[in-house]
């Protein structure tokens, strides 16, 4: 725990990082988030309490954490530390929210029917909601101590939340100790860094010491301290202790070391049981007091304390009792000696027997050796974690367990598990490592195989993809007759590292492998798994027909339906994939911390289909997950997905910012996937501007040199976009050549989607004279219905091509059609482009309110589209992950815009422009 500073305790040398807090806290909006970063002793902690007088002093509510090193293996308990003061305020969140944070606490039974974690993402729109307290107008102030010894779980819970403050009355600020790695933030904060004072500010601190020291102690003070304001003060305390020294080492030591031996030597001369209080604090973490007090510590008032605070070792203020650094609870616990520490833990765990979580842990600190029992205990507070959402919690308990395992099997088992836990944090070193530890406990295939499966689940996931694919091969060909089971997961994570990476020798990889495992009826869908994400085209009607039966079998496991619906995708049913993606999600409220093997699968369904703002919910859940765990690549997934519908509503700068992002994160030669996408929805912005040139060129690039696509799967999609920009830059020539080619690579393998679009293609490519039969072919299958975007866009190709031929009544028909879709959709460039194309036409058409929403940022026409359903302010912060204050402002900012005054209106003005059945004479 951070110490808790005298007000008017000396404090010099740090007024340029006083004022920027000060700022931070007097306009959250502006400045939402400052990490304050420094080593032990600089200082962090008494300018957070600077901060916090000043908010406190302007009427904010302040909400305040201090990690420490025992609860960073307790799930969530960080964010119960820091919410614990409102829980009056988590009791009046609506019922889904209330009951996240609730099962994360572990304080209430989990919601009946619900199965799994709760939703790391709700539990943050919770948090949010609870800052942003719409029905109190005071400020807010987090403040965030020692975060480096925070929970893994609550972290992440806070770096989401910490990236939706701006525009909320919050403010965040955090201290973490210098060279640590806080998963969330890293990249998304600004950083205050706490280096060591300067000469004059040094020798100023020294001057307003009660005792300050002069000649060569003041110069070998000086000297040691390097500038760190704690050691200055402590050393001069030790120093001038009774005209001595007894704390002052003979030589240099590191800082720590120094420090740690000096509040040890305080210990000296402390009465028996003052020695045992501090002893018992020092193994306790901050929640066990509550429950230690009553059980046997002596509570603040006591006078066991007065001779610890009069050593400055404690701080005593109200009913609480707090090392005043956490060098001194270290000194304490680590000077006693190994019989005294295990006591202390044994003794806190019988006083803690109704929090078994906590009380495992004591007993696993008191263990000398191995102990089954309490390695089961902590194997069972693993299982809680897990329920609870807390993997990094259950990786670190059964990691524990294991090494606490009297069998070197069970640890083998247990490390093989903590592995399995780790794969949801993101971390694939922490994965490698307890994998590697696993591998020196045992010769069981079974589990090897278990450990080589764990990692190849994350590994497939980050953006290393020639270093993965290489290593689950290898791995899955070397099991293939001894584990031939996990060496078909194996092998289903090569293949969706096959679809990211878009390499094509990798296919004939992957498939001389899955031919030498065994074809039993067990495994059926994971083997058309493998063949479907990894060659769609090939056998294509086959894999559909197997849909179904994948389908019926996968109606138990939600994550079984979701892999259904990805296959389903890949092979162009779209309609289907989205039905069983809706199945699955109504029945898995829970989708867990990390976006599975082509998650964003998901989302370009929802884009193909036409529901474009559920496209863009499952982007922002893929990127608020990707980022907390550093998964670059997913996040690059998903803002390819968000820079194409933000480039057919025609916000074509925001689309370009997200596909220039999405290209940053990836190495192009690498993830020829997301280059695709991202160039795919590059050219869209361009045409959806006019700038076909542009798009032409970008478009060019999601093929080879030579007319191939660059991806098998994400490539293809792209040849009526094409046609369509290269007709308007005179590239007809080139552009029919790629056409063609694909065509005759995809024959009788082509979806009726691709089959319609190279027929669209071929269309605007062909000789006027010839063109028609294209553009019907184009529009002959009734279930391109499903593709709604794709179909308007043939249908005003063909309508453009009719009046041209100045067959002006039968452009009318397909015009009327594309309107109203173009409209549905909010694609207002091609609305507009139609509109003028149907004025042309003579049909009269209505401009409307729908004009009104292009003055709206993206986000806002989400949350109108939202509010039109008739969603509440919460509801609609759910599925945005915004709170409900800032959807009222996001409504309270677009009304005048949209020239309405009531939310009722809005359904009426989405309504929008209508053609008339009339026409110009």
């Amino acid at each position: 725990m951070g110490p808790e500073p005298d007000p008017g305790e000396p404090f010099v040398g740090r007024d340029a990082e006083l004022a920027r807090l000060f700022h931070a806290v007097d306009s959250a909006s502006a400045n939402p988030v400052v990490m304050l970063v420094g080593d032990m002793g600089t200082g962090k902690s008494a300018l957070l309490d600077r901060a916090v007088r000043r908010a406190e002093a302007g009427g904010a509510r302040v909400l305040r954490a201090e990690g420490s090193e025992s609860e960073a293996r307790l799930a969530f308990s960080a964010l119960h530390q820091l919410l614990r003061p409102a829980s009056a305020a988590v009791d009046a969140l609506p019922e889904r929210q209330r009951a996240a944070i609730r099962d994360a606490f572990g304080v209430a039974p989990s919601t009946p029917g619900r199965s799994g974690a709760p939703d790391p993402m709700l539990i943050g729109v919770a948090v949010l909601s609870l800052l942003s307290a719409p029905g109190d107008r005071r400020p807010v102030l987090v403040v965030l101590d020692d975060a480096h010894w925070f929970d893994r779980a609550s972290l992440d819970v806070l770096s989401f939340v910490a990236r939706r403050l701006e525009g909320e009355p919050v403010t965040m600020l955090i201290a973490v100790r210098g060279g640590d790695h806080l998963p969330g933030f890293d990249r998304h904060v600004p950083t205050l860094t706490l280096g060591p004072l300067d000469g004059a500010a040094a020798n100023r601190l020294l001057d307003l010491q009660p005792r300050s020291p002069a000649g060569p102690t003041r110069r070998h003070i000086l000297d040691q301290a390097g500038g760190n304001p704690l050691a200055l003060v402590e050393l001069t305390r030790a120093a001038t202790a009774h005209d001595a020294a007894p704390g002052m080492p003979a030589g240099p030591l590191p800082l720590t070391d120094h420090l740690e031996r000096i509040f040890a030597a305080r210990l000296n001369g402390l009465p028996a049981a003052t020695r045992r209080a501090l002893l018992l604090l020092a193994a306790m973490d901050g929640v066990d007091t509550a429950i230690a007090v009553p059980a046997g510590l002596p509570d603040a008032g006591d006078e066991t304390w007065m001779p610890a605070e009069e050593a400055v070792l404690v701080r005593r203020t109200g009913r609480d009792v707090r090392f005043r650094h956490p060098l001194v609870r270290s000194a304490v616990y680590h000077a006693a000696s190994p019989g005294a520490r295990r006591g202390a833990h044994l003794a806190l765990a019988e006083m803690l027997r109704e929090e078994p979580d906590r009380r495992a842990w004591h007993l696993a600190a008191a263990c000398p050796g191995p102990d089954a029992a309490v390695s089961a205990e902590l194997e069972r507070t693993a299982a809680r974690a897990r329920r609870r959402g807390g993997h990094a919690a259950a990786a670190r308990a059964l990691q524990r367990a294991a090494e606490l395992a009297p069998r070197r099997e069970d640890g083998a088992r247990l490390l093989v598990e903590a592995a399995s836990a780790a794969v949801f944090t993101g971390d694939l070193a922490r994965v490698e490592e307890l994998a590697a530890a696993a591998r020196t406990r045992t010769d069981d295939a079974s589990l090897l195989a278990s450990a080589a499966v764990q990692v190849g689940r994350l590994a497939m996931l980050t953006a290393r993809h020639t270093a993965v694919f290489t290593r689950l091969t290898d791995t899955a060909e070397e099991l293939a007759v001894s584990q031939p089971a996990a060496a078909l997961d194996l092998l289903a994570g090569a293949a969706v590292v096959r679809f990211y990476s878009g390499e094509d020798t990798w296919r004939h990889r992957i498939r001389n492998i899955l031919e030498r495992l065994p074809g039993d009826a067990a495994h059926a869908g994971l083997r058309t798994w493998v063949r479907a994400v990894s060659d769609p085209f090939d056998g294509r009607a086959h894999l559909v027909s197997l849909l179904p039966r994948l389908a019926a079998e996968a109606k138990a496991g939600p994550e079984q339906l979701v892999a259904v619906g990805i296959m389903a995708w890949l092979l162009d049913e779209t309609p289907w994939a989205v039905r069983v993606f809706d199945e699955a999600f109504e029945r898995w409220e829970s989708r867990g911390p990390l976006p599975e093997g082509l998650g964003g699968a998901i989302a370009w369904a929802h884009v193909e289909r036409g529901r474009w703002d559920r496209a863009r919910e499952a982007c922002a859940r893929i990127t608020a997950v990707g980022r907390v765990t550093g998964l670059d690549h997913a996040v690059a997934c998903a803002a390819t997905v968000d820079a194409t519908v933000l480039a057919h509503r025609g916000h074509a700068s925001s689309a370009r910012a997200r596909a220039e992002e999405a290209l940053a994160l990836i190495d192009p030669l690498e993830s020829r996937s997301v280059r695709v996408y991202a160039r795919r929805a590059l050219g869209a912005a361009a045409a959806a501007e006019g700038a076909y040139e542009t798009a032409y060129d970008h478009l060019r690039m999601v093929f080879t040199a030579d007319g191939a696509p660059v991806h098998y799967h994400a490539s293809h999609p792209a040849l009526a976009d094409l046609a369509a920009a290269a007709v308007r830059s005179g590239r007809r020539e080139e552009a029919a050549a790629i056409v063609e080619r694909s065509a005759r690579t995809l024959a009788d393998d082509a979806s009726p989607r691709l089959r319609a679009l190279i027929s669209r293609a071929r269309g605007l490519l062909a000789d006027p004279g010839d063109a028609e039969p294209h553009f019907r072919a184009a529009l002959a299958d009734p279930v391109l219905e499903h593709w709604p975007f794709e179909r308007a866009r043939a249908l005003l190709d063909f309508a453009e091509w009719l009046r041209r031929r100045r067959r002006i009544a039968e452009a009318r028909g397909p015009l009327t059609e594309a309107l109203e879709i173009f409209r549905r959709l909010g694609a207002h460039p091609w609305t507009e482009r139609t509109r003028a194309e149907s004025r042309a036409a003579g049909l009269g058409v209505t401009d409307t309110a729908p004009d009104a929403l292009a003055e709206l940022s993206p986000q806002q026409r989400r949350i109108i589209h939202l509010a039109a359903r008739g969603l509440t302010n919460r509801e609609i912060g759910e599925r945005l992950f915004l709170s409900p204050r800032t959807v009222g402002s996001h409504l309270y900012r677009s009304f005048p815009k949209l020239g309405i005054t009531a939310r009722s209106q809005l359904r009426d003005l989405l309504r929008g422009t209508r053609v008339t059945g009339s026409h110009r004479e």
